[in-house]
């Protein structure tokens, strides 16, 4: 009996906004990693995300081991995106 490997391309998309989803949930990359950042295992991070696949979850973290500094850039801009939302929501309120 052989092993077959097959390279998998990590399970992402990307919406309409540009924002990156995991697996064929809605949740968001930068949810994953940042949890994943702040301690919790892939265990817990499906917990918490029940439409979260585990298998994704362990994929998504070894990706970002592997790319941190591409991940760590998105998810740079994405915190520039957001901020610049809230700048311009505190700009209509006044």
């Amino acid at each position: 009996m052989s092993l077959v490997l097959e390279v998998e391309a990590p399970p992402f998309r990307e919406d309409a906004t540009g924002a990156i989803r995991v697996g064929n949930s809605r949740v968001l990359l930068e949810l994953v990693i940042r949890a994943f950042q702040d301690g919790a295992s892939p265990e817990s991070i499906v917990q918490r995300y029940s439409t979260l696949l585990l298998s994704d979850v362990y994929t998504t973290i070894g990706y970002y081991l592997r790319h941190r500094e591409a991940v760590e850039a998105y998810l740079k801009h994405r915190e520039q995106l957001a901020e610049s939302i809230h700048q311009r929501l505190l700009c209509m309120k006044i």
